[in-house]
């Protein structure tokens, strides 16, 4: 009997092929209801665009393009519980799994605010738009 196994990284999706049997394990996108998934990467995509913002982590001041980058990483890694854009604000990217430190963000005038409403702004815009 021949075994195969393949790994696709970014959808994270890992298929085991036993002759015709085909077993599959996802990972939470591939579990997340579409809209849901849609939602995640916009509010992804919403922190990756702004101009003068700053992601604050433990301490440190990145760039939204790197904010954005840790966000989809860190979903990837431990996105397997999250069934929503809610759950992905809460568990993902409100706070370091590390240190337990909230993120913020630091705006270009010097206000700051917590990234969990800073997205859950975005995400209440989101869900407020027509379809």
């Amino acid at each position: 009997m021949m075994l195969r196994r393949s790994l696709m990284t970014r959808a994270g999706i890992c298929v085991l092929s036993l002759g015709g049997l085909v077993i599959g394990a996802g990972s939470s996108a591939a579990a997340l209801p579409p809209l849901e998934q849609v939602r995640i990467d916009k509010l992804i995509r919403h922190v990756e665009v702004q101009k003068g913002m700053k992601f604050v982590r433990n301490g440190t001041e990145y760039s939204c393009e790197e904010a954005a980058r840790f966000l989809r990483g860190k979903m990837d890694s431990m996105g397997a519980e999250v069934t929503s854009a809610r759950d992905f604000i809460e568990r993902i990217a409100s706070k370091s799994s590390m240190s337990g430190k909230p993120y913020h963000v630091r705006f270009s005038d010097g206000r700051m605010m917590p990234s969990a409403q800073f997205l859950g702004d975005e995400l209440k815009r989101l869900e407020a738009a027509p379809a």
